[in-house]
């Protein structure tokens, strides 16, 4: 007999859609007859409708951790042999497990707005929760109806299961998905906001500041996130490449893109009071595009390597999801906007100004890679044909307009409020563009002497946001580094976000620069030389893993004749599925990455070999490490604690 805990997983998913359309119900029902005592259910409903949520997700663990492949999810996506880690991620590794951890952290970001709204009012609290109930309902019911990750393998259960894509059979997969979750879902709180701040008619700086700490916080998430998925992609896939502009990884940056923009906007709407209507539009965008990246994923219309889902069921489930959410919250735009309109003036030459140049860069980054992950799926389905947007198109649409906002953004920062000059401006940054623009020239030269001007674009660009951010630091401070703490967390943050966008702008010029490669034919005894760098094989053999069995190789690798490292690169054989994959081997410091992947075997016990020496790989990564601390700390800064008083204040 087996064991009840997936039918305990079921009800529980059940209850929690229940849950939901009673958090929806019974706090509307409350703003409609003003009913305080009805509008306070609805933090317990949120809470309810989480803990049945989890308790949902951890029933589907438990599937897996026991093997119980009487469940048909199990059995196709994990085998006994599979190591425990692997079981607990293989329960968001395909469609429907991922499904319903989108639900269930969907389910945590409800109560996490019932924990952390003690001091906003409590019609505001009610609207925004019933806001986030109606997401929930849709995608549990989604869940339900055609992705239910409990359905039974019966009446006879495969007696070792299938096994987990053994591309996802990583730390990666562990990290990169519930972190990426957790930043496309994030970004509901910050939707309901705006949702519950047009229907209550109160666009004003109190909204802006409840907003701006959840919209920063689904950021880091989802900077992270998308982080740690290049990062997987470089060393898993066994290319060495750290972004390609796949159409998945584009439905992450899109969402990104457009919340950054959010950031800034509701800055202003704090602030000053300005760009209201435009920021509300921001977080319907933001969270809309991240129910795109969800259409993308699973509704089949894609073949990735990330991609899920390929029943067009799902996939018109998801459309008509998509289409409710951003039609209705349009159509609540258009007929409440006009009533909230922002009043206030600033000059041309302001921080204002800048901030909404910002926003129209990043918005308009944001449309051209929609633009170039689209435009092949529409004319697919309109029977034209079927192209391809390559790397190219992207890159030319997408890095003017990065480099064009990072010119920007030190500007920015240093401007004031209201109206400022051109003279000050250009006064107070002479230094740092002087300095930027002579460092940008020398670092080709530096590197190998020759002229290359994407390498003076780029790091030039980095050298002037870096030198304007840290004089723009020395400004504030007044020249004495122990007033450096009294700035402020928010405006320290904003610093460390600005330096990660210039550290990742110098990560990506350097490796797209400088890194050489070399694809060889290598036997034991074989050596090859790559830039001053030396390969020499030394053997061959076999290792056992817990799942699989891997052809390996060693490789001696010595920099101006000394040893610097020995490196195992290896070609697995997967044994439930037969899979095989490449394991790269890294050697990385600061300053560059050692990347030696085996490729197929060749007759005499040779190989082929790809050798890579990747320069200043590390600081793309870096870059968005100190984004991410630059967002925590805008988080932590004393004003966004739970203060009524201060809110109280704000509203008046």
């Amino acid at each position: 007999m087996q064991p009840l805990i997936p039918e305990f997983g079921q009800l529980a998913l059940i209850l929690a859609l229940v849950a939901a359309v009673l958090q929806f119900l019974v706090p509307v029902t409350g703003l409609r007859l003003r009913q305080d005592w009805l509008m306070a259910y609805a933090r317990p409903l949120a809470n309810a409708q989480a803990v049945f949520l989890l308790l949902s997700l951890l029933a589907l663990t438990y599937a897996f951790v026991v093997d119980d492949f009487s469940v048909a999810y199990v059995a196709s996506n994990s085998n006994t042999a599979l190591p425990t880690p692997y079981k607990i991620s293989a329960v968001w590794g395909a469609h429907e497990g991922s499904l319903l951890l989108w639900v269930t952290m969907l389910g945590g970001w409800s109560a996490a707005v019932a924990l952390f709204s003690r001091s906003l009012p409590l019609d505001m609290v009610a609207r925004v929760l019933a806001v986030m109930a109606l997401v929930s309902i849709g995608f549990i019911l989604f869940t339900l109806e055609t992705s239910n990750p409990f359905e039974r393998h019966l009446p006879s259960a495969p007696v070792e299961g299938a096994d987990l894509n053994p591309l996802l059979q990583d730390f990666g997969l562990i990290v990169h998905p519930p972190t990426l979750y957790m930043g496309y879902v994030g970004l509901s709180v910050v939707f309901a906001f705006a949702l519950a701040a047009l229907l209550g008619g109160r666009l004003d700086a109190a909204w802006a500041r409840w907003s701006r700490p959840w919209t920063t916080t689904a950021w880091v998430f989802l900077t992270i996130g998308i982080a740690l998925g290049s990062w997987w992609a470089y060393y898993e896939l066994g290319w060495g490449g750290w972004w390609f502009w796949d159409p998945v990884e584009n439905a992450s940056l899109m969402p990104w893109l457009v919340a950054t923009a959010l950031m800034h906007s509701l800055a202003v709407t704090e602030k000053r009071g300005l760009f209201k209507s435009w920021t509300v539009l921001l977080a319907i965008f933001a969270f809309s595009l991240s129910l795109l990246g969800t259409f993308l994923v699973r509704s089949g219309v894609l073949t990735s390597v990330h991609a899920f889902a390929s029943d067009p069921e799902r996939g018109v489930f998801i459309l008509a999801l998509l289409g409710l959410c951003v039609g209705g919250s349009l159509l609540l735009y258009a007929l409440k906007a006009p009533t909230v309109a922002s009043v206030g003036r600033y000059e041309w030459v302001s921080r204002e100004s800048f901030l909404l140049v910002n926003n129209l860069l990043l918005v308009v980054a944001a449309l051209a890679v929609m633009l170039g992950t689209l435009y092949p799926l529409v004319i697919d389905f309109a029977g034209l044909g079927k192209i391809s947007v390559g790397a190219a198109w992207f890159n030319t649409m997408f890095v003017p307009l990065a480099l064009v906002l990072a010119l920007v953004i030190a500007y920015g920062a240093m401007s004031r409020w209201k109206a400022d000059e051109l003279k000050r401006l250009g006064r107070a940054t002479l230094g740092a563009m002087v300095a930027a623009v002579l460092l940008g020239i020398a670092t080709p030269f530096i590197v190998n002497g020759e002229l290359n001007g994407q390498v003076m674009l780029g790091m030039g660009v980095s050298f002037w946001l870096i030198g304007a951010t840290l004089l723009d630091v020395w400004q504030k401070a007044r020249g004495q580094l122990r007033r450096v703490p009294k700035l402020g967390l928010s405006y320290q943050g904003m610093v460390l976000a600005h330096l990660g966008v210039a550290i990742s702008i110098i990560g990506v010029t350097m490796v797209s620069n400088y890194s050489i490669e070399k694809a060889v034919r290598m036997a034991p005894g074989d050596s090859a030389e790559l830039g001053n760098y030396r390969f020499e094989m030394t053997e061959t053999g076999h290792i056992e893993g817990p799942n699989y069995v891997s052809d390996a190789a060693r490789i001696e690798v010595y920099r101006d004749d000394k040893l610097i490292t020995v490196m195992t690169p290896e070609k697995r054989r997967y044994n439930a599925s037969g899979s095989i994959m490449t394991e790269a081997a890294l050697d990385v410091t600061l300053w560059r990455d050692v990347y030696v992947s085996m490729g197929e075997p060749l007759a005499d016990g040779a190989w082929g070999m790809r050798l890579q020496v990747k320069a200043f790989m590390r600081w793309v990564w870096l870059g968005a490490i100190f984004m991410s601390v630059g967002g925590l700390l805008a988080i932590l800064d004393k004003r966004y604690r739970p203060a009524r008083r201060r809110l109280a204040e704000a509203a008046a």
